[in-house]
């Protein structure tokens, strides 16, 4: 019998080091979708992805710029998606975080191949000729990924600084993390206000824009100019956005759709944490799936899981004892799950 899959996509951030050369070692039979991306890509006369994947060395100025990784991260995503062995698993939903969101139309057939680089890439491009501002990330949890209510305080006090000074956002909802954004004085009268936890945050995220506020009002309106309804229709396996809705395959409006991707979607907080909290207690999947590459989110999801105590976990301790007798979240970016999922 098959199990139920809900399938994560992930955002900025998930190409590192550690996988350049994912193409080429785990996907050399998507010769033609890899094809189809780098011939979009040479017609905008931009770097393949191919020839970014196949680099002799990492450098965070060719492939961690939104140009690159944006369509970098979609070719492995979906390639990783589409080697989910499908005898084994029911994909009931897909969603994503970020970047995430666009892999997600992409999986679940809301925009064609076509479509899918064409929003990857140009949304890649936007960012980073016109994105402004910056983002930061910082614990709403504590070490063992419980609640921190001293946390959740400073994060108030922090955002209240920084509107008081500049502008500022909460970005990103994801897990137990808060992404914050804004301009440059919002962003120092933020990190000014947060105090320093677990020797590392709050860290400041290089090459990020102010994503998801309305400091990117003039992106939506670019996007809109540069990208049709037409290329938009409804899915073929429900989708949960990045407000926890639910688009299905028979009721979704592709205008609606449309309006939300280059919209809302751009301008307004993504909560990652909502659609993860719709994905298991509205399909109440076998698995939760994180294509590739890498496995970044993989501790944002087992926060969420532990928010909401999903099969009695109470602890970072509960999760990494549970994924070690039986995964329920299989990372196909760590080489000890990927078998797992195809």
């Amino acid at each position: 019998m098959k199990k139920s899959a809900v399938v994560i996509f992930p955002g900025r951030g998930a190409y590192g080091k550690d996988e350049l050369g994912y193409l080429a070692r785990h996907h050399g039979d998507k010769a033609e979708f890899i094809a189809g991306v780098d011939n979009w890509r040479a017609q905008q006369e931009r770097e393949t992805v191919s020839a970014l994947d196949n680099a002799k060395s990492y450098t965070a100025r060719q492939h961690a710029s939104s140009i690159n990784a944006s369509p970098l991260i979609y070719t492995c995503a979906l390639a990783d998606f589409s080697a989910i062995n499908r005898d084994e698993f029911d994909i009931v939903a897909v969603c994503g975080n970020s970047l995430g969101w666009y892999l997600t139309l992409a999986a679940a057939r809301a925009i064609d191949e076509d479509g899918a680089i064409r929003i990857v890439d140009t949304m890649g491009a936007l960012m980073e000729t016109h994105g402004v501002g910056g983002q930061l990330v910082y614990p709403f949890v504590d070490e063992q990924w419980c609640r921190s209510r001293a946390n959740e305080k400073a994060l108030g006090e922090a955002l209240h600084a920084g509107r008081t000074e500049g502008s500022a956002f909460l970005s990103i909802r994801l897990g137990g993390t808060a992404v914050l954004a804004g301009d440059d004085a919002g962003m120092a009268a933020m990190e000014k206000a947060l105090p320093p936890v677990e020797g590392r945050f709050p860290f400041r995220l290089a090459r990020h824009a102010a994503f998801h506020t309305p400091l990117l009002q003039h992106v939506s309106n670019k996007a809109f100019s540069l990208l049709p309804g037409s290329i938009f229709r409804a899915p073929q396996i429900p989708m949960i956005d990045g407000r926890g809705v639910i688009w299905s395959p028979h009721t979704t409006d592709s205008e609606a759709l449309y309006q939300y991707t280059l919209g809302h979607q751009i301008v307004e907080t993504y909560d990652f944490s909502k659609s993860v909290e719709i994905a298991v207690k509205e399909f109440a999947p076998d698995r939760l799936i994180l294509a590739g590459p890498g496995a970044t989110l993989g501790a944002a999801v087992a926060q969420e899981l532990i928010r909401h105590r999903w099969l009695g976990l109470e602890s970072k301790n509960d999760f990494a004892a549970m994924q070690k007798e039986n995964p329920f979240l299989i990372a196909m970016g760590r080489e000890d799950q990927r078998a797992l999922a195809i």
